[in-house]
């Protein structure tokens, strides 16, 4: 199962990667001086950041299998969860009238990294939770 988890995790960070280059190539960085987007760049670098530190800690269980490290990319993975929801919840309330450049952001592709994400953490709280067993 851990294993699946990171396959998931990794499919999800595709995705997320592909919107990130949407808004940097969009012009997020720039128009945060103009406060024209309602993505704060803090924001938009922790979510990935923390995400990927927790991946680097999966990795860390899947080869050592310590269970510190499960639940250390598990606690990790869930503040990064909430910036992404933080995330979420600012683009969708941008609707049709969103500003900058999360409105090039295709649904489709927002709706496969959150379902990866949520599937990801289902996962690696389950992995996690059997570790001990």
């Amino acid at each position: 199962m851990g294993l699946a988890t990171a396959v998931t995790w990794i499919c999800t960070a595709i995705a997320g990667v592909y919107l990130l280059y949407l808004w940097l190539s969009g012009g997020g960085l720039r128009q945060q001086a103009a406060k024209v987007t309602r993505f704060p760049v803090t924001l938009v670098f922790s979510h990935p950041v923390l995400a990927a530190a927790a991946l680097g800690c999966w990795f860390g269980y899947l080869v050592t299998g310590a269970e510190a490290l499960a639940w250390t990319a598990f606690g990790v993975l869930a503040a990064s969860a909430l910036l992404g929801f933080a995330l979420f919840t600012r683009w969708l309330g941008g609707g049709r009238h969103a500003r900058g450049a999360e409105r090039r952001f295709p649904v489709l592709a927002v709706a496969l990294h959150g379902l990866g994400g949520v599937i990801t953490f289902a996962l690696a709280l389950v992995t996690a939770a059997l570790t001990g067993h």
